[in-house]
């Protein structure tokens, strides 16, 4: 039933006017619709999501979203002009090199958090 239907991500943020000056600031996004608690839509590609006010913002240990882009360097570079942070992992099957991972396949990712703790990412297929 449900394959029939969008689905739309949703992200929690403890404090929703820093989250909306920050993906204004750091990622170029503003709403698209406004709520009367404050969260706001955003249109991403094809893709809406919903930035929702939360006393669980940040909790997810996770990738919490992602965007698939054509060049992973690129976008970090582009994302580090706007003072994106990006994390650096070093796990069994992952390590980053200046904010990069690459699989033994040739995909690539990379991962930052938001002004509320959210781990979103970029990523490449091969």
């Amino acid at each position: 039933m449900l394959a029939n239907f969008n689905l739309v991500p949703s992200l929690a943020v403890s404090d929703i006017d820093r989250a909306k000056a920050w993906y204004a600031e750091k990622l170029d996004l503003k709403p698209t619709e406004v709520l009367a608690d404050g969260g706001a839509y955003y249109q991403s590609g094809t893709v809406k999501f919903l930035l929702y006010p939360s006393g669980f913002a940040g909790t997810n240990q996770a990738t919490a979203a992602g965007w698939e882009v054509d060049d992973v360097d690129a976008a970090v570079a582009d994302l580090q002009s706007r003072g994106v942070v990006f994390e650096e992992y070093d796990f069994d099957e992952l390590k980053t090199v200046n904010g990069v991972a690459t699989t033994p396949e040739g995909q690539k990712a990379a991962w930052f958090k938001d002004s509320e703790g959210n781990i979103l990412g970029v990523f490449q297929q091969t």
